[in-house]
C-alpha cells in the first residue's frame, strides 16, 4: 500500500493536520442534530470552504466530512443505504481543494466510531464491525483518499477492527485514541498502550496518537506518554482548542491562537510528527499553528510541569496522579461528531 504520509514527513520533519469540522460547519449554519455528512451531497460547497480555509491556512493534511460515515450513524439519519455514495463525495470534495492547493496536500479519509459496543460488552458482532468500516472506506477511496484515518476512539477492538477493514480495502491506515477519561480513553487504553492495539495485523499503522479529549495540557501529557513508550514511533496529536464554555446557549472554546501555536512547540518537542487542532480549532488557530511550526527549532523534551506552566493545568491530573482506572463499559460511546 502506498503510504503518503511517510513521504512529506520525509520532506518537511513534521507536518500539520486540519483543525474542527464541526465547529467550523456549524459556523457555516450547520444545525445541532443533523449529520454533517450529509452536507457532501446538499452544501458540498460549504463542505469545499471548510478544506479550503485549513489549506490556505496551512495545513499538509485535510481530513474529509465523513466521520459519522458508518451505516450505524448514518441510521439515525435514515442515510444507511448510502454510505458508499457519502464518503466517496466527501473523499471527491477535499480531493478537488488538495489538488488546487499548488503545493502536496494529503486527504486523509476520517473514519471515527461507529456509536456501538463490540461483543461481549455490546451486541455488535466484531466481523459486523469491520464490515461496516470497510463499507465506508471502500467510499473514500473510491473518492481518491490516500490514507484511512481512524480517530476519536475508545475501544482497542474497534481501532482494530477498523485498522483490518482498512487493510481490507488496501489503504494505509493511521488511528488515534481519545483520552478523556483520567488520562485513559472511556474503554481503559492508556496513552503508552496505543502503539500494540494492531500488533497481530498483517499491515503496520503509519501513524497512531491522540485526538480530542479534554485540551492542549492532556494531550501533551499523553504525547509523553506514547513517545517514552516508542520513541521511534509516528505520533499524531490533535488536540481540542482549550476547554469548551458556554457563552449562553453557545459553546465557545478557551484556546487562543497564541496558546495553541505554544502547543505546537510543546508538540515537537515532545515528539509528535503530525500535528492538527480538534474542537474548536479554526483557520484562525490553524495559521498561527502553522506560523510556529515553521519558525519553531526541536528543543529539549518538555515535563508535565513545562507544560502546565505555559499551556495551562490539566483536567485529568488528579485522578491519574491517584492511579484511578478508566470509565467501565457503560460509559457512552464519544459524541456523533468531531466538534
Amino acid at each position: 500500500m502506498q503510504n503518503p504520509i511517510d513521504a512529506l514527513i520525509a520532506e518537511k520533519g513534521v507536518l500539520l493536520a486540519d483543525g474542527a469540522t464541526g465547529t467550523n460547519l456549524f459556523d457555516m449554519g450547520l444545525q445541532s442534530g443533523e449529520a454533517p455528512e450529509l452536507w457532501n451531497e446538499d452544501a458540498p460547497e460549504k463542505v469545499e470552504a471548510l478544506h479550503s480555509g485549513f489549506v490556505e491556512a496551512g495545513s499538509d493534511i485535510i481530513l474529509t466530512n465523513s466521520f459519522g460515515g458508518t451505516r450505524q450513524r448514518l441510521k439515525l439519519h435514515g442515510a444507511q443505504d448510502r454510505v458508499f455514495e457519502i464518503n466517496k463525495k466527501a473523499a471527491e470534495i477535499a480531493c478537488r481543494v488538495a489538488a488546487s492547493a499548488g503545493r502536496r496536500v494529503i486527504v486523509a479519509g476520517s473514519v471515527g466510531p461507529t456509536g456501538e459496543l463490540l461483543v461481549p460488552l455490546g451486541a455488535m458482532a466484531y466481523e459486523d464491525a469491520v464490515n461496516a468500516f470497510a463499507e465506508q472506506i471502500e467510499g473514500l477511496k473510491a473518492g481518491g483518499a490516500e490514507v484511512a484515518w481512524i480517530e476519536t476512539m475508545s475501544a482497542p477492538d474497534e481501532i482494530r477492527a477498523a485498522a483490518e477493514a482498512a487493510i481490507r480495502v488496501g489503504l494505509p491506515y493511521t488511528y488515534t485514541g481519545s483520552f478523556d477519561t483520567a488520562g485513559r480513553t472511556m474503554m481503559g487504553l492508556a496513552p503508552k498502550d496505543i502503539h500494540g492495539v494492531v500488533d497481530e495485523l498483517s499491515e503496520r499503522p503509519v501513524a497512531v496518537g491522540a485526538n480530542c479529549g479534554v485540551g492542549a495540557p492532556d494531550i501533551l501529557a499523553a504525547l509523553l506518554d506514547m513517545s517514552e513508550a516508542q520513541p521511534d514511533a509516528k505520533i499524531v496529536v490533535k488536540g481540542n482548542c482549550g476547554i469548551p464554555e458556554f457563552h449562553g446557549s453557545e459553546i465557545h472554546y478557551s484556546g487562543t491562537p497564541e496558546l495553541m501555536a505554544d502547543y505546537v512547540r510543546l508538540a515537537v518537542d515532545g515528539g509528535a510528527r503530525i500535528i492538527g487542532g480538534c474542537c474548536g480549532t479554526s483557520f484562525e488557530h490553524l495559521a498561527a499553528m502553522r506560523k510556529a511550526l515553521d519558525e519553531h527549532r526541536k528543543g529539549a523534551r518538555p515535563s508535565v510541569q513545562d507544560i502546565e506552566s505555559r499551556v495551562g493545568p490539566m483536567r485529568n491530573k488528579a485522578a491519574a496522579q491517584s492511579g484511578a482506572d478508566s470509565a467501565g463499559p457503560n460509559r457512552r460511546q464519544r459524541r456523533r461528531a468531531r466538534a
